[in-house]
């Protein structure tokens, strides 16, 4: 195997990112537990791809060569991984890996602040793979309700590989979770992986011991939905999505600031230097970053991990996807659901039909849902 890195330059990343830091953290506990603190005192191991460096493998075919600009750090790449890979295409992923041309430009001095901005790709890993956690797999309900899949779950295959990794129908491969070869392949014997670089400017790493716990928590109580389905142009799949939040959807959680280490983006200031961590627990990689940038989400694209019910349709929504006969109201037989069971309560007018209008009365009424559940967007 012929395996070439050539690092032209070292720059330092207290230099590079001292200035744009926030405060360090130091010494506090969770839950009660133990105290603990975040310093590492050194990123002596940590430095080496702060700088310009090319990176060829020739087994595998990567070429990933990165410059330095004054502003910025530009990276081009054909973005096929330096390691090993599952087999693909696979069962739950019909795609082949194939070279791609791609210019990334990350900012030499990245600005924090602290406003967290939703990110479909947050960042690229040093061999110009891609990270982007999310997915574009959702579960729909004839009630109504729609789950976006999380990438890492046991109830749809998405054909994923030990490096939590597959492939886009572009032939794009990329990194759902920790990027288990990436951290084999950058380690230097520090707790702290370098692994990559976010949109922003900030550096990504992977915490061997797992210490930088994330802020994110399974949200209480139980999904509702029913007559669920997963689509794809391959198959069909009856999806049950009753019982606890489980983590199969990204829905199933939610932030609590405070309850871990990591802040919204999976963010950290340690010695000065804000970076965001890589975890092994949700939401795994950043969906969001915190520094100076801006991403268009793209329509219909993914949702911030905030947590709370699915997303609900609005009433024309409902009307359209129960109104079998096409008469613009829904009949007592054509709805279905949690909407059934307060059929009588939401026809205000008794006339045996429930309107557009009536749905809409249903769901203001004290911050109430047409279905009679909770208020929207509240917890389980």
């Amino acid at each position: 195997m012929k395996y070439i890195v050539r690092i032209t330059s070292v720059m330092a990343l207290a230099f590079l990112l001292g200035c744009n830091s926030q405060k360090n953290k130091g010494e506090h506990s969770h839950d009660g537990g133990e105290t603990h603190s975040h310093s590492t005192k050194s990123f002596s191991n940590m430095t080496h791809y702060f700088g310009a460096y090319d990176l060829e493998n020739e087994e595998y075919g990567t070429k990933t060569k990165v410059t330095l600009t004054k502003d910025a750090r530009v990276m081009v790449t054909n973005a096929l991984p330096n390691h090993k890979t599952g087999e693909f295409p696979n069962p739950g992923n019909p795609n082949t890996i194939s070279a791609q041309n791609n210019t990334y430009s990350f900012p030499l001095n990245p600005k924090y602040t602290g406003k967290a901005t939703w990110a479909r790709e947050p960042g690229i890993a040093l061999n110009g793979i891609k990270f982007e956690p999310g997915t574009a797999e959702v579960v729909e309900c004839d009630t109504g309700e729609n789950y976006r899949v999380e990438a890492l779950q046991d109830v749809i295959d998405l054909g994923l590989d030990f490096n939590h990794a597959h492939v886009q129908p572009t032939g794009a491969y990329h990194y759902h979770g920790t990027p288990t070869s990436v951290i084999e392949e950058f380690d230097a014997g520090e707790d702290l992986v370098h692994v990559g670089f976010a949109h922003d400017g900030f550096p990504m790493y992977y915490s061997k011991s797992g210490k930088f716990k994330p802020s994110y928590k399974a949200i209480d109580g139980n999904r509702e939905g029913e007559d669920c389905t997963y689509e794809n142009p391959h198959q069909s799949i009856d999806i049950s999505v009753g019982g606890h939040h489980d983590g199969t959807f990204t829905s199933d959680f939610e932030y609590i600031a405070g309850s871990g280490d990591l802040d919204e983006c999976n963010g950290i200031t340690i010695d000065g230097v804000y970076m965001y961590l890589v975890t092994a627990e949700f939401p795994y990689i950043s969906r969001c970053l915190m520094g100076d940038y801006e991403e268009a989400r793209p329509q219909g694209g993914g949702q911030r991990p905030r947590g709370g019910q699915g997303q609900r349709p609005n009433a024309t929504e409902l009307i359209s996807k129960m109104d079998t006969n096409k008469d613009g109201k829904l009949s007592k037989d054509e709805v279905k659901g949690p909407l059934s069971e307060h059929f009588s309560k939401v026809d205000s007018d008794k006339d045996g039909f429930i309107t557009k209008e009536e749905l809409e009365k249903g769901q203001n009424q004290n911050g109430q849902r047409p279905q009679g559940g909770r208020p929207q967007g509240g917890r389980n």
